[in-house]
C-alpha cells in the first residue's frame, strides 16, 4: 500500500523556497496531514514488518525513532528552522540505539535514501572493530563483497585515520578499510518512489543486504 501522497513532497518542495516559521505556520495543517501523520504511519508499518522476524523491535514505536523536523541551528551558519525531509532510525532502542541493528531511512523530494553500518563510534569500539576486521578479514570481505551488498549499496564509505597502532599497520595493508573510522553505506533511490506501493519492501531489502555487515560490526562492540 501507498502511505504518501504527491503533496509529502510538494510540501517540501514549497518549504524549500518558504523556510520561515510564519510560513510553516500558515501550513501546519497540512504538515500534519501531508507529512507528519502518514511519515510515522510508515515508519511503524517498518518497525511491525521488522519485529516479526526480530523480537528486539516488538516494543519499539514510531515517535522514538522519528526525528524532529526543526534543525538544530545552535551552531550553524545556516538558521533555516526546518529541514526539507523526514528522516528516521529503526532500530532497538530507537534514536537512542547505539547498536549497530537497524535502518536509517530520509525521504525527501530529491531522493529516497537508506543507509547502514557505523557512523558514530567511541574510542573503545573503534579499536574493537579495527581488531575484529584485522582478525576475521576473509569473512568482512567475503560480507561487503557479495552480489546483494554490491547491488543495493555499492561499498562501505567513511572518514579514514593516516595514523594506525603499531600492531594493525600491516593488516592495514592487506586491508585498507581497517583505516575507517566509520563505515556506513546507503542506497539512493529517485524522489517518486516516496509514492509507490512497495516503498515499505524497498526498504525492508535495504535493511536485509546490509544486516550482514551489521552483524559483523555487533559481535566485536556488543552493543543494545
Amino acid at each position: 500500500m501507498s502511505f504518501f501522497t504527491e503533496d509529502y513532497l510538494h510540501f517540501f518542495i514549497e518549504l524549500a523556497g518558504n523556510n520561515h516559521k510564519t510560513w510553516f505556520d500558515e501550513n501546519r495543517k497540512r504538515y500534519e496531514t501531508s507529512v507528519k501523520k502518514p511519515f510515522y504511519a510508515f515508519t511503524q508499518h517498518l518497525i511491525d514488518q521488522l519485529a516479526k522476524k526480530d523480537p528486539s523491535f516488538a516494543e519499539l514505536q514510531s515517535k522514538d525513532c522519528v526525528f524532529r523536523i526543526n534543525r538544530d541551528i545552535r551552531f550553524s551558519k545556516d538558521k533555516t528552522p526546518y529541514k526539507l525531509m523526514c528522516s528516521a532510525v529503526v532500530a532497538p532502542n530507537g534514536k537512542k540505539s547505539k547498536a549497530v541493528n537497524g535502518i536509517y531511512f530520509e525521504l525527501s523530494p530529491e531522493h529516497v535514501r537508506a543507509y547502514g553500518g557505523i557512523y558514530e563510534i567511541d574510542k573503545e569500539d573503534l579499536d574493537a572493530v579495527r581488531e575484529g576486521i584485522a582478525s576475521n578479514m576473509d569473512e568482512f570481505r567475503s560480507i561487503y563483497s557479495s552480489k546483494t551488498f554490491k547491488k543495493t549499496f555499492g561499498e562501505i564509505l567513511g572518514e579514514k585515520n593516516k595514523v594506525l597502532p603499531a600492531h594493525l599497520k600491516e593488516a592495514a595493508q592487506e586491508e585498507n578499510l581497517i583505516f575507517n573510522k566509520q563505515w556506513y553505506f546507503y542506497a539512493e533511490f529517485p524522489a517518486e518512489q516516496v509514492l509507490s506501493e512497495d516503498l515499505d519492501q524497498l526498504m525492508l531489502s535495504c535493511y536485509e543486504a546490509g544486516k550482514p555487515l551489521e552483524q559483523f560490526f555487533n559481535q566485536f562492540i556488543q552493543r543494545s
